[in-house]
């Protein structure tokens, strides 16, 4: 199974930035957590703080008018484009191949304006407030 993993804005800087809120663990240690679980799964990770770098990664994995998609499934953590890109929404409602979101925090126990995801109804799943265990859940729940 070839999983695509989608970051988006400011995940670089996941284990730095507010560990009080997403943690200490970096995304290469989460990686390399997943691969040592899940051996047989080949991960192929992607992170861009541009729109755009997300969709067009989304549209790639869903294999653009080929015969077969390069991936089995998307764990997509898109930060704060889950609240607010409707395009990005767009791409997920449109991709045939199954994406998972993941949130590290409770979005719902936040802010106002991060309560509301617009990516939630149109991906197969979402895991919200597990931590950075959420993106090895959501490989699980793609495995099933």
């Amino acid at each position: 199974m070839k999983i695509l993993i989608i970051n988006g804005p400011n995940l670089n800087h996941l284990g730095l930035r507010k560990p009080e809120i997403y943690g200490s663990t970096s995304m290469a240690q989460i990686l390399l957590e997943i691969q040592r679980n899940l051996p047989d799964v080949h991960l192929v990770y992607k992170q861009s703080n541009h729109e755009g770098d997300l969709i067009d990664w989304i549209q790639e994995a869903d294999g653009q008018g080929q015969s077969q998609s390069p991936y089995d499934g998307i764990v997509l953590n898109a930060g704060g484009y889950s609240h607010t890109s409707v395009a990005l929404r767009d791409a997920v409602e449109d991709c045939s191949v199954p994406v998972v979101e993941v949130h590290i925090s409770d979005i719902t126990k936040r802010e106002p304006f991060r309560r509301t995801s617009l990516l939630s109804d149109v991906c197969a799943h979402s895991i919200i407030g597990k931590g950075t265990n959420g993106y090895e859940l959501a490989v699980q729940w793609l495995l099933k």
